[in-house]
């Protein structure tokens, strides 16, 4: 059983709750981005709920997710966090505990169990051709619109909606706020902005840029090699139209991947600063 879930479990509502056995999800880091780096953050479960959970899902398949929240009733705000490529490994765990810690309800759904399990793959080439490319967006919403109804059943508040993701999390981020009119506020880190049209991939943030629904902070790296900035001027101007704030910052000498503790990729102030303006953008829109 989860050392999150065990510690926790007298004294609290963990049956009505839902908390399960963390065998529907991996531990540690995805293999592909091990070892982690010396200094990866690592957010203790003490004083949380938190655990692996399964959600309903329409088609009838249980969705396993990681939530976390603070050990009284609620109801919290919620935040919805969206995957990295390598799935709810231990670094889209600690980002949940992070927030449990701050008074919220923190969820994160594994959006690709029905294509396979990435953590268990060494390389991100195969990651991307074997299971990213067979998740469909229809697919993402539907899911995180589950894993939201799932919140709001178990301490959280439907009212204080939020969500954030990083890399193709923070692109789902951008589809999620033009698909869900009960979402508060939205953040999104590096997601791509432009692409191809695919069966999986009809539309791209940049083609539902005015029709959000909730306001959305975009946080970019200047150098990201796979966002190009000038993709980032074309989702300013999509937005321009949009009936919701939408604010994007970009840091300058910032690489992809740049609040990812747990990588090269990591840069210190970039990382904090977006971390702290994430928190105020969801306080001051209402979650």
């Amino acid at each position: 059983m989860n050392d999150d879930v065990k510690s926790l479990m007298p004294g609290t509502d963990m049956t009505r709750r839902g908390f399960v056995s963390a065998a529907v999800l991996a531990t540690g880091y995805a293999l592909a981005v091990s070892p982690a780096a010396a200094g990866a953050i690592s957010t203790p479960a003490e004083g949380l709920a938190a655990g692996a959970v399964m959600i309903p899902t329409p088609g009838g398949h249980p969705m396993p997710a990681y939530a976390a929240m603070p050990a009284g009733k609620g109801p919290f705000p919620t935040i919805l966090v969206v995957q990295e490529i390598f799935g709810v490994h231990e670094h889209i765990r600690d980002v949940c505990r992070r927030l449990a810690r701050l008074g919220y309800l923190a969820i994160a759904p594994e959006l690709y169990f029905r294509q396979g399990d990435p953590a268990v793959l060494t390389d991100i080439p195969t990651i991307l051709s074997t299971i990213v490319a067979r998740v469909p967006d229809a697919q993402v919403l539907s899911d995180l619109d589950a894993a939201a109804s799932w919140a709001a059943a178990n301490g959280g508040d439907a009212d204080r909606l939020g969500v954030t993701g990083f890399c193709w999390g923070g692109r789902a981020v951008w589809l999620y706020a033009a698909h869900n009119p009960k979402l508060k506020a939205a953040v999104a880190w590096y997601g791509k902005l432009v692409g191809t049209p695919s069966p999986e991939t009809p539309k791209h943030p940049v083609d539902i840029a005015a029709g959000l629904y909730a306001p959305v902070l975009g946080l970019y790296g200047g150098a990201d090699q796979g966002i190009p900035l000038d993709t980032v001027e074309k989702m300013k101007a999509a937005v321009k139209p949009a009936r919701v704030k939408v604010e994007m910052v970009v840091y300058p000498d910032a690489p992809h991947a740049f609040h990812a503790d747990y990588r090269p990729s990591y840069r210190e102030a970039p990382a904090k600063d977006g971390w702290a303006r994430a928190l105020a953008w969801f306080k001051a829109n209402g979650v």
